[in-house]
């Protein structure tokens, strides 16, 4: 059995403050790649996908490790924050369990050291298994380039797979949520090929709260790794703000969202397969959130 390939070689840079960071961007265009966690990007490099010339480490930055919560403004999670450090940190466990959840569930432990929410996100991968959450608690994307910050809301940032809206010079440097609807709860329900450590096959999150609909209550629904995005299944919402929650309108929001999903057949499972799995975690997504709720 031969062995995988080493490394290309590369410069390494450890940035020294975040203007530099734009700049070398803009200096080197496609063969600068920048470094968080790692998990991805050197695999990429080992396997001969991508060949960068340069690699800028801004891990270290000022903010980018950070998790500040504030009960009026929310919570901000700088871009180099690992999945552990989410899953485990106290605020996000307890105002944010849908997003602690969804970092929980990437990969194994041992990954989840190292890799980032900028990196989760930033890939711009349809499974990535934070992007739903993201997507339901209305997170915010910060990015920072040579024109200083802007902020893109989730929804507007998934473009297609691999792409994203960051442009050319821009790096992530945060997430900011808004304070979570009281009386809320979320599941995020992960479907892999194995129970541990898989890329998912179909994800589903699930997030409500009362809300002054005609139900009384409000619910969001995300799907990851069935579609060229992570997307949300608004007709599934529409439903269930419509209709007393229940069983049956239960049921009729799982088809909607199934038929929200648009996946592909792979390797790993047929389209088909992945549609029903959407309908059948979403229902079992929106009961264990209604017990939790009404």
């Amino acid at each position: 059995m031969l062995a995988r390939p080493g490394l290309p070689s590369f410069d390494y840079v450890r940035a020294s403050a975040l203007d530099e960071v734009p700049r070398l961007l803009k200096e080197h265009g496609e063969a600068a790649r920048l470094l968080m966690g790692g998990t991805d990007l050197l695999v990429r490099m080992r396997d001969g996908f991508i060949h960068p010339q340069i690699v800028v480490d801004v891990k270290h930055l000022p903010g980018m490790r950070d998790i500040l919560y504030d009960e009026q403004a929310g919570l901000t999670i700088g871009a180099a924050a690992t999945m552990n450090q989410i899953a485990c940190h106290p605020d996000v466990q307890i105002h944010y369990p849908l997003l602690a959840e969804a970092a929980n569930s990437v990969a194994s432990y041992q990954l989840r050291n190292r890799a980032t929410l900028g990196g989760n996100l930033c890939n711009g991968s349809p499974a990535a298994d934070t992007a739903p959450a993201v997507l339901l608690l209305e997170g915010r994307i910060v990015l920072y380039g040579q024109n200083g910050e802007r902020e893109v809301p989730a929804d507007e940032f998934f473009l297609g797979p691999g792409a994203t809206a960051m442009q050319t010079g821009e790096l992530m440097t945060a997430v900011r949520f808004p304070v979570p609807p009281a009386g809320s709860a979320g599941r995020y329900l992960k479907l892999g090929r194995n129970k541990a450590g898989d890329l998912a096959i179909a994800g589903v999150a699930v997030f409500g709260f009362p809300d002054e609909t005609a139900s009384g209550y409000r619910f969001r629904i995300g799907l990851a790794s069935v579609a060229p995005v992570p997307l949300r299944a608004l007709e599934a919402e529409e439903v269930l703000a419509a209709s007393p929650p229940g069983q049956k309108t239960f049921a009729l929001a799982a088809q909607k969202a199934m038929e929200a999903a648009t996946p592909i057949d792979d390797v790993r499972a047929s389209a088909a397969y992945r549609k029903a799995m959407v309908r059948n975690l979403t229902l079992r997504g929106l009961r264990e959130v209604w017990a939790q709720i009404k």
